[in-house]
């Protein structure tokens, strides 16, 4: 088509010709020449510049006027160095006994660290504190410089080495010649240059991940910490709890799941239930309470079954939420068996955290074990559960929990009496046991599987990054380790 003009417009995609592509990239190849000509001139005059063999790693000790009012301790030194404090002993045995500038040496593990001071690291040491320096041999074994343009920390002159350090000036000519070739590469062929970040920002993620999983692990094991001294927090729980047992006026309101923190307590009801004033509704089946609202009191009006439907609870916290804040839910609830599949060093930390969650509020339970895979992760029973050889169904003390099916869902509430833990998928005979001493119309035992377990009245989903899903409860928790 025409325009006013009869000229047709051309529509095609441009393309750039070859004349004009080879002196793009000559202009991209003459500037990184000229760059690196002159990165290996400013080079060449740092005649005194230290070797590669006689560098070490060092951190030295700032003033608590510089971090805030905190002295660096030999165990704040390794977790931020070396990513453990246990490692603080690692540290002490390469600076016993040298002399530092200001004339004091580390003695002991316990002796307080002096500003100025320079200690050396093991090889492995990383992060923003850790300093190159040259072994000079001498008495404080080590000298870090600052870097150009700073000044130095008490006590970490003397002349003795200098920092492995570029020019400023040849840096930034450096980058800029990168930068100008990057650019004009991504003129030439944006495409390509596209494809080829993306491949680079994979490779950065999978050299990060190492990382990143040991940053989530530290995380879930001080979350065991935590939960291991936390008391407050399962008091509140089953005080909560409590507000919605049945009463001479009315019947038992289930809870599902519930979390406290230092704002409130949420709980988790079946949707056709409401809960009333102080509680709000904060979704179809939350309800929360603020923290400035009492625990409702029991009251001669409580009959002995809402007394006894807070006795057979057993609340335990299978992990945090995206906030950080304990959920429990409640295993009474369970009726049966609980499998844990996905990533199985995870689905075995949901088990043992479990464990260990019944033997701070119920020890002396009744604990037997059940090897069904060889590859399943080892478990290890707390010191706070009794511990028994295999229970044949005949052995186990009869419940009178009548006779239905599986359900994935939340069922009738029946007491803790023992627990079977299964470490892999059950073999038959094992199903068949495991379903004699936790099914329906079994013994009343309760079943954790970290397997598939055919017959689970729950089923739990376990990831990499240590989280665990609960599908019925529409939950995604960070698990402890």
């Amino acid at each position: 088509m025409s325009n006013g003009a009869g000229q047709v417009p051309d529509h095609r995609p441009r393309t750039v010709t070859a004349h004009r592509l080879r002196q793009v990239l000559r202009y991209a190849l003459t500037a990184l020449l000229a760059a690196f000509l002159a990165a290996a001139g400013a080079a060449g005059s740092a005649a005194a510049a230290p070797s590669g063999d006689d560098l070490i790693k060092v951190f030295v000790v700032q003033d608590p006027a510089q971090t805030g009012g905190q002295l660096a301790t030999l165990q704040s030194i390794a977790a931020a160095t070396l990513g453990d404090a246990a490692r603080a002993d690692e540290i002490f045995d390469l600076n016993r006994g040298l002399t530092q500038k200001d004339g004091s040496a580390l003695s002991s593990p316990g002796d307080q660290l002096h500003p100025g001071w320079i200690l050396r690291l093991p090889t492995d040491a990383s992060g923003a504190g850790v300093q190159l320096a040259r072994d000079t041999g001498g008495q404080s074994g080590a000298s870090a410089p600052p870097a150009s343009g700073s000044s130095a920390p008490p006590g970490a002159g003397g002349g003795q080495s200098t920092m492995l350090t570029i020019p400023l000036a040849a840096a930034i000519a450096l980058l800029g010649a990168i930068l100008l070739a990057l650019v004009t590469a991504g003129i030439v062929a944006r495409r390509k240059v596209g494809a080829w970040f993306a491949a680079a920002r994979r490779g950065l993620g999978r050299l990060g991940e190492p990382v990143r999983r040991r940053r989530l692990l530290t995380h879930r094991r001080a979350t065991s910490r935590w939960f291991d001294a936390d008391v407050d927090s399962v008091r509140r729980a089953y005080g909560a709890l409590g507000e919605f047992t049945a009463t001479h006026g009315e019947s038992e309101r289930p809870v599902h799941a519930l979390s406290v923190d230092d704002a409130g307590t949420t709980v988790w009801l079946a949707a056709s239930d409401t809960a009333v004033a102080p509680w709000t509704s904060v979704g179809s089946t939350r309800w929360r309470r603020p923290a400035s609202a009492p625990d409702r009191q029991p009251s001669a009006d409580d009959g002995p079954a809402a007394r006894a439907v807070v006795t057979t609870a057993c609340l335990v916290r299978p992990g945090t939420d995206t906030d950080g804040r304990p959920v429990f839910v409640d295993l009474s609830r369970l009726d049966g068996v609980l499998s844990v599949t996905g990533e199985k060093l995870v689905a075995r930390d949901v088990v043992q955290n479990l464990l260990a969650e019944i033997a701070r509020t119920r020890p002396g339970t009744s604990v037997t074990v059940l090897r069904a895979a060889a590859d399943a992760p080892p478990l290890a029973v707390p010191p706070g559960l009794r511990q028994v050889p295999q229970v044949a169904p005949a052995q186990a003390a009869a419940a009178s929990v009548p006779v239905r099916g599986t359900v994935r869902g939340a069922a009738s509430r029946r007491p803790l009496r023992g627990l079977v833990v299964v470490a892999g998928t059950p073999s038959g005979r094992q199903a068949a046991e495991l379903a004699a001493l936790c099914g329906p119309g079994g013994a009343g035992w309760t079943g954790l599987v970290y397997g598939e377990a055919q017959d689970a009245h729950w089923r739990w989903y376990t990831d990499g990054d240590g989280r665990v899903d609960i599908p019925v409860l529409d939950l995604k928790l960070t698990v402890p380790a």
